[in-house]
């Protein structure tokens, strides 16, 4: 079974963009104030106990001086009398005094807020005093910085709750910008539900795209233009499959059912089995060219072996055609040579393709040209292989869909009685992309050249 969470969300759980990104930006904004204010309350904190060491520094040295005057004027007694009239000033301060003798001399009472305070600063001092036995006194005077403690953590408090409240604006705030920055996503969503097989000419487009949009949408535009390409392909090619299965199956059927409708002689029977054998291995030939296409389309390769002489291999193939230009009335020359390592199996049957589509559209008593040539090419690493023939142009509008399937010209250039079912030219643009080359057709002033090119490597 799966588990809960996997049954909740699908096979991938999905998130909010806005609502991440708001959590994001909320706790990084929350860390920053948080620094910054624990920052800020501490060089507070250190000003404050600094001007507190200051102001007591300062207090005691005023004692200093009041009791150093009082000891000078009247003695022991006027400096305990000035310390008891000064103690219910000191307030939640405490003040004692020894002499030189160590004998206590005055003490302040214990405030309780001293009594039970953990914010204490305590500052011992000495008076110079020559009018009392030993010359001096000793002090030490405490006081209490609990308010200023407690106005601390107020403070804290403030900067804490600052904090959150701001990572909590921060959060909705971008939430809201996030939620309206990618409203244009849900509008392009809505634009891609509505495309279909039916109508893959829909394109996405904005009215104020964002920039980082523009390439996503160019994208996308650019892969609905190959897609409807392919779609449109691939109904051109089953209508065009179904029309060329259609004539030889009917043939198929109808010679069979005109056999078996009656009594036939041996012969006969013998003669419609042999029209029958050659109309299915005109549907093998066709199979085996469409599945051979197919392979190509799904990125095979050539396989090259070492290299070899073009022109040999050129040698071969017409060596096969031999009699088809004889009976054409032909004549057939090879210029040029490159050696190059090729896949051969494919390439003969390329340039035979390439033969048999010149010996049927060439004038009778023409010559047909072979010419390999790097020269031609488009660069200098790719090798140009051309049949060349003379007879009736081709017409430029139809020059582009020479290497589609299926595709046949204008049937009175040349032998309507025969009848090919449009996959040579094809296959020879496959085994060109095999070899990462690319297809040649040119046709003018009654010479139709059509080819491929060869990488060298």
């Amino acid at each position: 079974m799966k588990p809960a969470s996997d049954a909740a969300c699908g096979v991938i759980c999905s998130h909010s963009i806005g609502a991440r990104l708001s959590k994001k930006l909320a706790i990084v904004t929350m860390l920053v104030l948080g620094l910054l204010s624990w920052g800020s309350w501490a060089s507070i904190g250190m000003m404050i106990s600094q001007r507190n060491a200051e102001d007591v520094a300062r207090r005691c040295a005023l004692f200093a001086e009041i009791l150093e005057l009082e000891a000078k004027a009247g003695g022991e007694a006027a400096v305990l009398s000035r310390l008891r009239s000064d103690a219910p000033m000191r307030g939640d301060a405490r003040l004692e005094v020894w002499l030189a003798d160590g004998r206590l001399l005055h003490a302040d009472p214990m405030p309780s807020s001293l009594a039970h305070s953990k914010h204490v600063k305590t500052h011992e001092f000495s008076v110079v005093a020559a009018g009392l036995p030993g010359g001096g006194l000793r002090s030490r005077y405490a006081v209490d910085f609990s308010h200023d403690a407690q106005m601390g953590r107020r403070w804290a408090w403030v900067m804490a709750l600052v904090t959150l409240a701001a990572g909590g604006m921060v959060a909705a705030g971008a939430f809201w910008h996030v939620r309206a920055a990618l409203r244009p996503l849900g509008e392009l969503t809505a634009q891609t539900r509505g495309i279909s097989p039916r109508q893959l000419d829909r394109r996405l487009s904005l009215a104020d795209p964002a920039e980082e949009l523009l390439p996503w949408i160019e994208q996308f535009n650019a892969l609905m233009e190959r897609l409807e390409r392919a779609y449109s392909q691939l109904e051109a090619f089953n209508a065009d499959v179904a029309h060329e299965l259609r004539t030889p199956l009917a043939t198929l059927i109808g010679e069979t059912e005109v056999a078996l409708s009656r009594e036939r002689s041996n012969e006969v029977l013998r003669e419609t089995l042999v029209s029958n054998l050659e109309e299915m291995q005109r549907l093998s030939a066709m199979v085996n060219d469409m599945l051979f296409l197919a392979q190509a389309d799904r990125g095979a390769v050539a396989r090259r072996g070492q290299p070899v002489s073009l022109a040999a291999l050129a040698a071969q193939v017409v060596e096969f055609h031999e009699a088809a230009l004889e009976d054409s009335g032909l004549a057939l020359r090879i210029e040029g040579d490159a050696v190059v390592p090729v896949d051969e199996p494919l390439f003969k049957r390329a340039l035979s393709n390439l033969l048999g589509n010149a010996t049927r559209y060439a004038d009778h008593g023409s010559t047909v040209v072979v010419r390999i040539s790097a020269e031609l090419a488009q660069t200098a690493e790719q090798v140009q292989v051309v049949v060349q023939n003379k007879g009736r142009s081709i017409a430029p509008q139809q020059l582009p869909r020479l290497f589609d399937r299926f595709f046949r010209g204008d049937d009175s250039r040349c032998c309507p009685e025969e009848q090919h079912h449009g996959l040579g030219l094809a296959i020879v643009a496959a085994i060109a992309r095999m070899h990462a080359g690319r297809t040649v057709a040119e046709s003018d002033a009654g010479l139709t050249r059509v080819g491929f090119t060869l990488a060298t490597r």
